[in-house]
């Protein structure tokens, strides 16, 4: 570990969001979880829902007053629905809180922020997006809407990283792993053999510790990580048309410039 540095965690009170947190507080870093549930011992604690655009502005009012300075942001609340749900502005869940709430944060945030570490999955390159239909979830299936929510946030990367050159913000992605944690979890029969499955993949600690590696990387910026490697963007995540379309949309929904 480098330094000690303010390191904020969404979804930080389970999962691959908690090991990230206690990781990173064992290397001396400050942390604060950002969680809809109670406070995780030991750790600073901000109540954010990021389900909606309210509740994210309000997340980002209630970290901004905690954290005069964010460090580094980690990106890692997520969900994986089984049926489609919209949330209170009319999107499909998932594409909001996957992509949309990231997104608005990033743009709360900058000013405060110095890096922005985007927790991603592999499955991205198994994503497509139509921005008429995705975002509502016109388009919803069980597997392929999750994976678009996470290829929309590896085509942000290298817009983000551009905007952020001159003033020095970095932002990376990474897919930490197949991960044995709540996340996709269903009911029924298949979800039993989904659960039988998840004993054989690893630890959420070990995930973690493919994050938390990337808390003090300064090489570089918009770059995608598999566990410890710098791995090419699929060409899926480069469509530039695609990434400014879907920018764009955001920006002009969500009321940021």
């Amino acid at each position: 570990m480098g330094e000690a540095k303010t390191v904020v965690v969404t979804g930080g009170n389970r999962g691959i969001g908690q090991a990230v947190a206690q990781l990173a507080a064992a290397g001396g870093h400050r942390v604060v979880v950002v969680s809809r549930g109670a406070a995780v011992d030991g750790f600073a604690h901000v109540t954010g829902d990021l389900s909606a655009a309210r509740t994210t502005r309000a997340a980002a009012a209630a970290i901004a007053a905690a954290c005069p300075r964010v460090d580094v942001l980690v990106h890692n609340a997520g969900i994986w629905p089984s049926r489609l749900a919209r949330n209170e502005d009319g999107f499909e869940q998932a594409w909001f809180t996957n992509h949309l709430a990231p997104f608005l944060l990033n743009h709360l945030l900058e000013d405060r922020v110095g890096r922005v570490v985007q927790v991603s999955a592999g499955l991205y390159v198994k994503g497509a997006v139509d921005p008429a239909r995705t975002p509502v979830g016109d388009d919803f299936h069980a597997i392929r809407t999750y994976a678009g929510s996470k290829l929309a946030n590896v085509l942000m990367l290298p817009l983000f990283a551009e905007r952020w050159r001159a003033a020095g913000r970095t932002i990376d992605a990474v897919h930490p792993g197949v991960i044995r944690t709540g996340l996709g979890d269903r009911g029924g029969p298949v979800g039993l053999l989904l659960k039988a499955v998840k004993l054989t993949w690893a630890t959420p600690e070990a995930g973690a510790r493919n994050v938390v590696r990337l808390l003090d990387d300064t090489g570089g910026t918009g770059r995608y990580f598999v566990e410890e490697r710098e791995v090419p963007i699929d060409p899926a995540g480069l469509d530039a048309g695609l990434a400014r379309r879907l920018w764009d949309d955001a920006a002009r929904v969500l009321d940021v410039a």
